[in-house]
């Protein structure tokens, strides 16, 4: 029996002891959750922060999932929106992309619980499948992060701790529809019952695309209102099961299946005679289907010694095709295809520690996974002519090991230290290993002020797409690098009101892009991201929260012969604000905006566009019926209809109203 069978029958009996071991009451594992229905999960953290020192000496946000539901945000590209330094953008693959400061979404590792979500073929993710009823919290590091969390984070760690179950039963029921009809529908069960706690969800939506704003112009490739080939479908069941083994053990399962398909919509520009003039593609994922699990351990007693461990997979399957028309059939023309891609990734991290009290905290990581890629099909090499079958099957052996060192002096000066090795072994080409590490430090200089500063060199392997692609592909790349810096103050102005500042900048080399001269991957680039990350936070205690974020991005273009003197789809600034406050009489309210300002892109040869500035407005209302355990809500997202692109050729969404109903138990 391999692997992916022993994990489904697993996650069989996971729901089995969730409905079983749910439905009493007793004593869950977590004491300080009782009068909550779900906690985090408790194994969910790379990087374990509570209690320790030197916390302040990186820059970290921080999404609950209060603020998550308070926003109606849906996926993973939805809640991380209003974090300062975060540009959510869609763009040619019809794919949101999240970018931090400055870099590719290819450049954050993706974590759920600790699992890697990137792809194992371009190291990117679509943080669409991964709906935010199962998410407890999620936590954004920026460049200068831990080591224990390996390679490929030049631009941050984005780690999702997924919810868990708490003493009692729990139901959590909810449904809503767009004025399009579009539909969304989730359930959870949670519970605890001694030494055990569960949590089961489950989520389905169907869209049947977006409308575009009233405001859009209609071309020959789009005429508006329901944009073209934006329609999806997902199913997607979560669970986890907890056990306290002792007062020191806890054992963990985490079990995620989602399917579905989705549509990738063609640019709307036909003006043939632009210098930026792209043909429309026209592509659907006509099937997707992705299963992730993991088993986790923890030891940790009250003395010196302590370790963590956890085991994972994480599969993800697609047909997808490209086709010569909007009718999303025929296969004619030169590079239209039909075709099956398979990646995985499976592997193991062990993480011990030594607490040595007040002399600080000693803690090294040992992590192996296998990358693997299957790709096979039918594309058309020339037109009118049959096509031709082809086929890949790639894979790579990740190796990291890690030591950092964590201690507090004076109570009031946190510092930490880090180093890490990492070794890439490929079936074609030459192996690679290169070092990283990382510099922090915080001070308390006075009550309510605290200064921070760090720096880390951070390291990201080629993927196989950049090594292996049939066209493109360069089995002689070797790492990028980025030397990271950033300093810091974080600032109690009065109570409840708190300013974060961050200065930064990135030094990258050996940034991997395709030359249009060869169409070949090369290390050949060298940018440098500098700028400006500042939040302002507001706690109404009882009512409320404010939230006032900034960011300034100056990239460069730092290689030899460079022709551009910024980078593309890079916003130069960004202004976020939310506002959330409840009623007594039961009523929530949510607002928040968002402002996109100075973005260019460029031609293949190198002309200069400008994308126009815009604005996003949305808000929510939740009005509580029958105390806790009935609430009826509506929306409307884009309520100035903004009429926007976040790429060239690439219009969104425009006004979109919803209304729904919410069922607790």
């Amino acid at each position: 029996m391999n692997l992916k069978k022993i994990y489904r029958i697993a996650s069989l009996l996971l729901i089995w002891a969730v409905l079983i071991g749910g439905l009493g009451a007793g004593t869950a594992i977590s004491g300080e959750n009782e009068n909550k229905t779900t906690q985090p999960y408790v194994l969910g953290e790379v990087v374990v922060t509570a209690d320790q020192p030197a916390d302040k000496a990186t820059t970290m946000f921080e999404v609950t999932g209060e603020e998550i539901e308070m926003q109606n945000a849906q996926t993973l590209d939805q809640a991380l929106k209003l974090i300062p330094g975060l540009d959510v953008r869609t763009g040619n693959a019809g794919i949101p992309r999240v970018n931090i400061r400055g870099f590719r979404s290819r450049h954050t590792i993706l974590l759920l619980n600790g699992v890697p979500m990137n792809s194992t073929y371009d190291g990117q993710f679509d943080p669409r499948i991964i709906p935010t009823a199962n998410i407890a919290r999620i936590k954004v590091s920026f460049g200068t992060h831990s080591v224990l969390y390996g390679q490929g984070g030049m631009a941050g760690v984005i780690n999702i701790i997924t919810r868990q179950g708490t003493q009692g039963l729990h139901v959590d029921v909810s449904a809503q529809v767009d004025e399009r009809g579009s539909k969304l529908g989730k359930a959870s069960v949670s519970g605890g019952k001694d030494n055990v706690d569960c949590f089961v969800s489950m989520v389905k939506k169907e869209s049947k695309g977006f409308l575009m704003s009233d405001d859009f112009e209609p071309t020959t490739l789009e005429d508006g209102n329901l944009r073209e080939n934006t329609d999806a479908e997902q199913r997607s069941l979560f669970g986890n099961i907890t056990f306290e083994l002792g007062e020191d053990s806890l054992l963990g399962l985490t079990v995620e299946n989602s399917s579905g398909e989705f549509g990738i919509p063609p640019t709307v520009a036909d003006d043939k005679k632009s210098d930026f003039y792209k043909k429309a593609k026209y592509e659907r994922v006509n099937d997707f289907n992705t299963f992730s699990s993991q088993v986790s351990y923890s030891f940790d007693p009250d003395s010196v010694f302590g370790f963590r461990t956890w085991v994972f997979v994480n599969e993800y399957d697609e047909d997808r095709g490209r086709y010569d028309d909007n009718s999303y059939s025929k296969m004619k023309k030169k590079g239209s295809y039909e075709g099956t891609n398979e990646s995985a990734v499976q592997g193991f991290t062990l993480q011990p520690h030594l607490d040595f009290g007040g002399k600080g905290i000693l803690t090294a990581s040992l992590s192996a996974e296998k990358d693997e890629y299957r790709s096979w099909g039918e594309k058309v090499l020339k037109k009118n002519e049959k096509a031709t079958p082809y086929s890949s099957d790639n894979d790579l052996d990740l190796y990291s090991t890690a030591l950092e060192y964590k201690i507090r002096v004076l109570d009031r000066l946190d510092l930490v230290a880090g180093y890490g090795h990492h070794w890439q072994n490929r079936t074609q080409g030459q192996d690679d290993d290169k070092g990283s590490y990382m510099l922090g430090a915080s001070i308390e200089i006075m009550d309510g002020t605290t200064l921070m500063a760090s720096y880390a060199r951070k390291i990201r392997f080629p993927s196989i797409r950049q090594l292996y692609d049939t066209e493109s592909g360069n089995s002689d790349l070797t790492v990028e690098q980025s030397d990271n810096y950033e300093i810091g103050v974080i600032q109690d102005i009065c109570d409840d009101l708190e300013l974060s500042v961050s200065v930064y900048q990135s030094d990258v080399k050996d940034y991997i892009e395709k030359l249009v001269s060869t169409d070949l991957y090369e290390n050949n680039d060298k940018y440098r991201f500098k700028g400006v990350d500042l939040l302002l936070t507001r706690s109404i205690p009882g009512n409320g929260t404010l939230s006032a974020g900034y960011s300034y991005l100056d990239s460069e273009d730092r290689s030899v012969g460079a022709q551009r003197d910024v980078l593309q789809n890079r916003p130069k600034h960004m202004v976020k604000l939310a506002a959330s406050f409840s009623f007594d009489f039961g009523l929530t309210a949510h607002a928040d905006f968002i402002r996109v300002m100075e973005q260019y892109y460029y031609s293949d040869d190198f002309d200069k566009g400008k994308l126009e500035d815009y604005s996003i407005l949305n808000f929510r209302f939740e009005q509580k019926v029958l105390k806790d355990n009935l609430s009826l809500f509506l929306g409307v997202d884009n309520l100035l209809d903004e009429n926007y692109e976040e790429g060239y050729g690439l219009p969104q969404a425009g006004r979109t109203a919803y209304a729904g109903v919410r069922v607790t138990y």
